[in-house]
């Protein structure tokens, strides 16, 4: 197999604030993903962090460089992208949107903190939700606890993923030491296979980021149009092709859907012609840049020109309760405030009308979703939206 430049499959690196999920994204990958200035000076993740790399084949081993630790070249095996995803309870809701795009995942554990925390719990929920079914468990931190210490979190760790009726990997790590990498990866090459993907299909894209690429001072004439960042759930998108974006910008209380040009497309900081479904891609366009900068087009749904779902703020979810032990659960009432999570949007909502595992929200804003689509409830509990209940567009 040839390194074709482009991902083939998006993982997950989901966890608790602080068990390490960006340290081991750049033990893994060599990019420190978080880059915000705000990440940076907080030292946690607020918006989505991604990075690729390439797997190899060293012997019976695996490495994520083409030499191998014994010197010689490696054989080509797959190229992936790490999902960093917030971890922090009050950005749970980043984490939502970017489970839309995960094909597999990686909880990270930190051993020096007893299994569950809030977040471990919270954010395996979201997997099980989302019907993301290929997971590999890390336990990070080992260089922080003595060998029985290390056991005894291990064991917590099986006892807590027998809970949800989870059958995975469990890899031990040091991602500040770079410990064990070797059979994660192998985990991860065993565990989360490359799905089948429908190229000929029409193409559907969730925007997970965007950007203004002009430095500051640059020439009007010299001017880069907008850049959204996402991965195709399905097609190929070609330079040339037309894209309608929804649910567009809103303007006086009105959202319109619009059609624009792809002018050039990336993927794995590499130009192409042509993309396809699997991995992380950057699509250029000629919109004006202050529409797309600081990530003002996150949640919106990119397909062919008509085949598009028509944007609407009033949405019914069939759904189902988490089983939450930190707060009363209760059934989802009328009147009640929620936060409705689908594809990568998120917006707040007011429940309007309640059957038997059945809620009809009205929206703030208008989201674009499609019929069967998987979404995910919020509740305000204490001031603070928490994970209630996960369902299906209906």
């Amino acid at each position: 197999m040839e390194d074709t430049g482009q991902a083939v499959v998006n993982i997950g690196m989901l966890g608790h604030v602080d068990h390490g999920k960006t340290s081991l994204t750049k033990a893994l990958t060599g990019k420190w993903t978080d880059t915000f200035s705000e990440e940076l000076k907080r030292g946690i993740t607020i918006r989505i962090g991604y990075a690729d790399i390439s797997f190899y084949k060293c012997g019976e081993k695996y490495w994520m460089k083409p030499k191998c630790p014994s010197g010689k070249q490696g054989e080509f095996v797959r190229k992936v992208s790490f999902l960093d995803a917030p971890g922090h309870e009050t950005l749970m809701a980043t984490a939502i949107s970017a489970s839309a795009i995960m094909d597999g995942a990686i909880l990270v554990i930190g051993a020096n903190e007893t299994c569950p925390q809030p977040q471990t719990k919270e954010h395996l929920m979201v997997l099980e939700a989302l019907g993301i079914k290929n997971i590999v468990i890390v336990q990070n931190k080992i260089d922080l606890i003595s060998k029985e210490k290390a056991k005894e979190h291990y064991d917590q760790i099986s006892d807590f993923i027998g809970e949800f009726g989870i059958k995975a990997s469990i890899i031990p790590t040091s991602a500040n030491y770079g410990i064990n990498l070797d059979s994660l990866i192998e985990a991860i090459q065993t565990s989360i296979p490359t799905p089948k993907r429908d190229s000929k299909a029409d193409y559907k894209m969730y925007v997970t980021r965007s950007f203004d690429i002009n430095k500051p001072g640059t020439e009007i004439n010299k001017l880069e149009g907008g850049v959204m960042g996402g991965s195709l759930i399905q097609g190929e998108l070609k330079i040339g092709d037309e894209i309608e974006i929804s649910p567009g910008f809103t303007y006086k209380e009105k959202s319109e859907p619009f059609i624009t040009e792809v002018t050039s497309l990336f993927a794995g900081d590499k130009k192409r012609d042509v993309v396809h479904p699997g991995g992380l891609v950057a699509i250029g366009t000629p919109l004006d840049p202050s529409l797309t900068k600081s990530d003002g087009m996150i949640g919106q749904f990119i397909g062919k020109p008509g085949k598009v779902p028509e944007p609407t703020d009033v949405f019914t979810v069939e759904y189902s309760l988490f089983g939450r032990t930190d707060f009363e659960n209760n059934q989802i009432i009328k009147g009640e405030p929620m936060v409705l999570s689908v594809g990568t949007a998120s917006t707040v909502g007011v429940v309007i009308e309640t059957k038997k595992d059945v809620a009809t929200l009205k929206l703030k804003r208008k989201l674009c979703a499609e019929v069967g689509g998987k979404a995910a409830l919020s509740k305000l509990i204490k001031q603070r939206w928490r994970l209630s209940a996960h369902g299906k567009i209906v």
